[in-house]
Parts: C-alpha cells; sequence; structure tokens
C-alpha cells in the first residue's frame, strides 16, 4: 500500500499528541496516512507493552488510519545506527510516502529527538539504491520523501509551518485519550507521572490553541522543517 504520509512515532501517542490533527485533515481530504511506532512504550511508569499496543490499536481506529505498525525497537536504548536505520528504510520503502512527519528536533524526552535523527538520515538513505533492502523476500526499490517535517512536542520549539486543525480539536482530544492509561483518567488507577496530570493535558490544548492564534484560527499544530520551504505562489500562505 502506497501511502501519501507516514508518521513516524518513537512512542505509540507521540503522533496523536504532535500531528493527529493534522493526520485527521489529510485523510479527510482523501490523503492515505499511516504511522510506524519505533518501540512499545515499555519503559513508561503506567500500562504495559500489551496494554499500549490495544490503546494504539484503538486510537488508530478513531483516526482512520490505513496502517499502523510498531518495529518493536528497545524503549530508551535504540539506536542511530545501521541496523535500526535499515529497518526504518523498510518501512519508507515498504509505504513509499510523498511526506514524512517525525519526532521533535530535541525535547525532554531524550528518545524525541534521537528518533528524530534517525528518521531523518533513513530517509535521506532510503533514495540510494545501494542500499539493499528486502520485504517478504522481495528486493525493495529506493525511494527517498519529497519532505520530511518534525512535530513538536513537550517543549517549544519555533514552528517553521503551523496547519489549521479547528475542526478536528475534538477527534484529536478522542485520539490521544484512547491512551487511557497515559493521560488523564480519573477512572484509571495507577501513580502519578508527568504526562497523567489534568495540567499536563491542558498544555497540550493550550499549545494548539497558541498555535491557532498565530495564524487567525482557533487550534492549529507547528512543525519544523531542516531545509528550507517553498509555496507555488504567494496566495497559498494565509
Amino acid at each position: 500500500m502506497k501511502l501519501d504520509i507516514l508518521v513516524l512515532a518513537v512512542h505509540p501517542d507521540d503522533a496523536e499528541l504532535g500531528c493527529s490533527g493534522t493526520i485527521l485533515k489529510h485523510i479527510a481530504e482523501g490523503k492515505k496516512v499511516g504511522i510506524v511506532d519505533f518501540t512499545r512504550g515499555e519503559l513508561g511508569t503506567r500500562g504495559s507493552a500489551e496494554i499500549r499496543d490495544r490503546e494504539a490499536a484503538d486510537s488508530a481506529k478513531i483516526l482512520g488510519l490505513d496502517a499502523r505498525e510498531n518495529l518493536k525497537f528497545r524503549d530508551g536504548f535504540f539506536s542511530n545506527d545501521e541496523a535500526h536505520q535499515l529497518e526504518v528504510i523498510r518501512m519508507i520503502r515498504k509505504y513509499q510516502p510523498e511526506i514524512v512527519l517525525a519526532n521533535a528536533l530535541h525535547d525532554r524526552h531524550p528518545d524525541h529527538g534521537r528518533a528524530g535523527d534517525l528518521a531523518n538520515d533513513a530517509c535521506f538513505l532510503s533514495g540510494l539504491s545501494k542500499i539493499h533492502t528486502q520485504l517478504d523476500g522481495n528486493e525493495q526499490e529506493a525511494w527517498r520523501p519529497g519532505l520530511m517535517l518534525q512535530y513538536i512536542q513537550d517543549r517549544y520549539i519555533r514552528p517553521d509551518i503551523i496547519i489549521d486543525i479547528t475542526p478536528y480539536i475534538e477527534t484529536k482530544i478522542a485520539a490521544i485519550k484512547a491512551y487511557k492509561t497515559q493521560f488523564f483518567n480519573p477512572d484509571e488507577d495507577g501513580p502519578e507521572t508527568y504526562i497523567s496530570s489534568p495540567d499536563f493535558f491542558e498544555s497540550v490544548i493550550g499549545r494548539a490553541r497558541e498555535f491557532g492564534k498565530s495564524i487567525g484560527t482557533t487550534y492549529a499544530e507547528g512543525f519544523t522543517s531542516r531545509k528550507l520551504l517553498g509555496v507555488d505562489n504567494l496566495f497559498n500562505l494565509l
């Protein structure tokens, strides 16, 4: 299956927090979108890898994804090395996306920036025909996405582009809340964590409002780009 957009996320729930409004917007426009999670989030204080697998599947249904896979890298201990790059390259070549969205340039959680670097390197290397990968015993063709953007996570990073997600904010919230063990839920028992407090959840909404205000809408998501971006004409800009 060829995808229009492939989202690379180091933990299940990263994509929902960082760019699920953008996912929903493009799916509503008829685009095919999928997520590849790098780890199962097994080091999280609350829940377990098995529970998070189920939560990710529930969220995928809410978002209406065309595909979702998990590479089962070691949470906290994966590396941006050849072995991990080749696994990500296999996914890029499998889905041949035009656009890749990936973890933040840097963030509070060290996995986020490292995963963003891994995604960036894999996107470039995936376009080199002398790097050979196979899927189901078949040689894969080289493929390099036309654009890679990185969503903004816990720490504020000045975005290079902001996308209006106002019509999709309620579904974004529902997709995040599918991770019942991770975020504020009065019906769930468990130790309090940085992301399980009501304040954290409100900060996610506040960030969307902040970005929305910047472009004259109610809610938006921001992205950074490692290269300069161009547009066909000035009238495409808000």
